[in-house]
């Protein structure tokens, strides 16, 4: 369990500050599709991939004091910034454990828009799928996001691209 916890901090911490619930959902599960150690569970939810278990761990590690959430207004909604905290950092120092290139994916993943990665998320957790099946998918579960062949395949690009930064030859 605990090693769960520090493997999310660390996250947060080579992210710097994440912007949004769903961008740090879709990352983590994009981290974990890659083959990185995140053992959280997730399911088809609204806005793609999501998990109960990593929504109750980034409130279990804010209670503890040990990541910060901001909660700003953003129109009609509220927005949640997240970041580890001094305590946070201090914690982790004496449990650090290094993934290999999962700090570079991880700045690279925060760099997109949520929309984005909740595409790549989607054809992620659809990748037992022949690429046209996929597609027929997204059509289907996204519908209101309207996403363009261009974005699909943008997006199958970009899952290729942290495939090499993952494990590079």
């Amino acid at each position: 369990m605990l090693n769960d916890h520090v493997r999310l901090m660390g996250a947060l911490a080579a992210s710097g500050e994440i912007v949004g619930r769903k961008k740090l959902q879709k990352m983590i599960y994009i981290a974990k599709k890659l083959d990185f150690p995140f053992q959280e569970r997730f399911q088809f939810h609204f806005y793609g991939p999501y998990s109960e278990e990593l929504t109750l761990r980034v409130e279990e590690l804010f209670n503890l004091g040990f990541i910060g959430e901001v909660k700003e207004k953003k129109g009609g909604y509220f927005q949640y910034r997240y970041s580890i905290t001094d305590n946070g950092k201090e914690f982790l120092s004496l449990y650090e454990t290094k993934m290999p290139h999962l700090d570079e994916i991880l700045t690279n993943m925060n760099e997109q828009n949520a929309r984005f990665l909740e595409l790549v998320s989607t054809v992620l957790y659809f990748d037992n799928l022949p690429r046209e099946e996929v597609i027929e998918k997204i059509n289907t579960v996204k519908a209101k996001q309207k996403y363009s062949e261009e974005e699909i395949d943008q997006a199958y690009q970009y899952i290729d691209s942290l495939k090499k930064i993952a494990k590079p030859v």
